[in-house]
């Protein structure tokens, strides 16, 4: 381990300013194994300080006009933007991916959060009524909410943060954010920019810590009317527990088990490579990766054949490789989840065509003690397996065969889950049909991940509750009233 003296040592930031914390959490670099950074283990203390920053720049914040909060939004994204390749190649030493994915989608998102922001807070309307025979009119206005506490996950850290930051800051909002302990870097490199942006201080405020220590002060506190959560369901319902005494207003992005449905009449040539990388992106670490593939059996073996093939010349290398495709998993306990999965597979009799206990992977030295693991394909295996229900959240996929279209939808929705689909067929009928009968907040019809930030996001089931993106942002992190005038 790296003398203390070398470690990189994160700080909150508080009203403004950056504050010491009096204990601190090792934080990892997954490529090696080795400590690198101390990020602050904060509590209570800093969240009432935080509660008391951002309750008093609150009534001056929210009195901005959209236009010049707006521009406070552009100058951040501008700053950004001309920080990408720091922050690109932080974000892959934190969180274990790729530099090509972190330059190419993480940071450059980031960026367009703040724009798009920016943008579409200038051209929200309100509703209005008139009721001529009582001599009425009534409209609505909408009003910040207070201040917003935000928890981000590990997975794409600043993308995420970003994406609950600048709806709520442009919506007028004081915000308290919590990123992921295990990923902190990214979020205080952004702290530095804040000032130069001209975001008022106590607007931007940023925890870091531990769920348990920092997440429930921050959910808990009745100051906090507001959570917008991205994690996993047994935190969602933690979080769902302590806000309701305080009746707060959630949003919780949650976890998957997505399906792709790969009927006999894809194109195999565009499906496959996007079916490789849907399921293996970052480590298969994306909420929004295919962990369940179904094929339509006339293809099944064909299919099969060129998958695993895909697969295997996806290549696993140290994250600052920019010909690796995947890079390392974000911790040593995830790596050992991931692989108990693979193990309880085999225990029930699948078969691993490729990937971990049956390919070799090829380390560096410095990078042996990394968490790496091969994109793993599983086959022969049932519906009712741990592997096809549960979500994993690691580069291993399943490959299993159907026979009709109402079998397989049925075998689609019958997971807990429903966040998002892929569905492959050249039958434009049968692309609308399969769509709109799956339990899948987001349903891609051949192709993957791509994107429109006007449009809803957001899961049904277990995946989660409410919907994030232009209008719905917007609206949740607003209050609406409706006003009344007798003329």
């Amino acid at each position: 381990m790296a003398g203390t003296k070398a470690l990189l040592t994160l700080e909150n930031f508080i009203n403004g300013m950056f504050v010491p914390c009096n204990s601190y959490i090792d934080s990892y670099d997954p490529s090696t194994g080795d400590v690198y950074c101390r990020v602050p283990n904060s509590g209570k203390e800093e969240i009432d300080a935080a509660v008391e920053a951002a309750r008093a720049a609150f009534p001056g914040w929210a009195a901005r006009s959209p236009q010049e909060r707006s521009q406070v939004l552009h100058r951040l994204a501008d700053l950004l933007e001309q920080s990408l390749e720091e922050l690109a190649q932080a974000e892959s030493r934190d969180q274990g991916k790729t530099i090509t994915l972190a330059r190419t989608m993480d940071i450059p998102r980031s960026v367009q959060n703040f724009r798009f922001f920016a943008s579409s807070i200038l051209h929200h309307t309100s509703e209005c009524t008139q009721m001529d025979h009582v001599g009425c009119l009534h409209y609505t206005v909408r009003a910040p909410v207070g201040i917003a506490g935000l928890i981000s996950p590990w997975n794409l850290p600043l993308y995420l943060l970003t994406w609950k930051v600048a709806p709520a800051i442009a919506a007028g909002n004081t915000v308290i954010a919590k990123p992921s302990e295990l990923t902190s870097v990214t979020a205080w490199m952004m702290c530095k920019l804040l000032e130069r942006a001209g975001v008022p201080p106590g607007v931007v405020n940023i925890v870091f810590g531990t769920g348990p220590r920092v997440g429930e002060a921050l959910v808990s506190h009745p100051e906090v009317p507001l959570i917008s959560f991205t994690g996993s369901q047994p935190t969602a319902e933690r979080i769902t527990q302590l806000s309701a005494p305080h009746c707060k207003k959630l949003s919780l992005e949650l976890g998957g088990k997505n399906p792709a449905i790969i009927f006999e009449d894809a194109n195999l040539e565009e499906c496959i490579p996007t079916t490789v990388k849907s399921s293996f992106a970052n480590q298969g670490e994306i909420c929004l990766c295919t962990s369940r593939i179904f094929v339509q059996k006339s293809i099944y073996s064909e299919f099969l054949e060129k998958f695993v093939e895909a697969t295997r010349m996806w290549k696993v290398g140290i994250p600052s490789d920019p010909s690796a495709s995947m890079g390392a998993l974000i911790s040593k306990a995830h790596l050992e989840k991931v692989r108990s999965y693979i193990k309880k597979a085999r225990m029930e009799g699948a078969q691993i065509l490729c990937g971990e206990g049956v390919d070799t992977l090829s380390l560096p030295r410095r990078n042996q003690a990394g968490y790496f693991m091969l994109p793993t394909v599983i086959t022969d295996i049932k519906d009712e397996s741990c592997c096809m229900k549960e979500e994993i959240f690691g580069p291993v996929t399943c490959v299993v065969p159907f026979d009709s279209e109402e079998e397989v939808i049925q075998r689609a929705n019958s997971v807990k889950y429903g966040l998002a689909a892929t569905v492959w067929s050249s039958n434009v009928g049968r692309i609308h049909r399969v769509a709109k009968k799956l339990q899948s907040g987001l349903v891609w019809t051949n192709c993957w991940l791509i994107r429109e930030l006007n449009l809803p996001f957001g899961g049904m089931k277990s995946s989660g509750v409410g919907r994030e993106g232009a209008k719905d942002s917007y609206e949740f992190f607003t209050e609406i009233k409706t006003i009344t005038i007798k003329h």
